[in-house]
């Protein structure tokens, strides 16, 4: 069985104009709920093997605030091509993974993430794959098992949706 794991960055910072957006930052928000997503990922025993994460400078630091819950945070690519990649660009990657991972995780960014969720997943929460596919909010993470064995075989409706997580969510529910 294989597990990938989306994870869209959390809350950018929107308050200097005409900065780069490859090189926002998160805003306060993103910065407090992003240990809350890691707090989840650890205490659900849903630490990665590997993690793919865009070089954005909110993804990056989405990966570093999720990292600093982890007991061993797992090896790590930068990845330029995840930058507002299409859905498929990101399938190309994560089919890339090498033979032994069994847990990846992908952060990065809408709407490639969303859409590639929809493409991949073909069952589970009925309720919940209805508000994925309405919308994928900053900092949530979305987790779909597949029956395979390895990554190259991923292919469209081969997965089941695990999780979906809202940091929201979060905030009111027991952790």
């Amino acid at each position: 069985m294989l597990r990938l794991m989306l994870l869209r960055h959390a809350k950018s910072d929107w308050s200097k104009p005409g900065e780069v957006d490859h090189d926002r930052d998160l805003n306060k928000r993103g910065r407090e709920t992003a240990p809350r997503i890691g707090h989840y990922i650890a205490g659900h025993g849903l630490s990665p093997d590997h993690v793919l994460c865009s070089t954005a400078r909110r993804a990056r630091a989405t990966w570093e605030l999720v990292a600093t819950e982890l007991d061993v945070p797992p090896q790590t690519v930068f990845e330029r091509g995840l930058y507002n990649a299409a859905p498929r660009a990101v399938l190309d990657l994560v089919r890339a993974t090498k033979d032994g991972v069994r847990t990846l995780l992908v952060v990065g960014h809408n709407p490639g993430l969303q859409d590639l969720a929809g493409t991949l997943i073909a069952s589970g929460n009925l309720d919940h794959r209805e508000r994925l596919s309405e919308k994928l909010p900053t900092g949530a993470l979305v987790v779909i098992d597949f029956a395979l064995d390895k990554w190259a075989e991923l292919h469209p409706q081969a997965g089941r949706l695990e999780r979906f997580i809202v940091p929201r969510g979060l905030e009111t529910a027991t952790e």
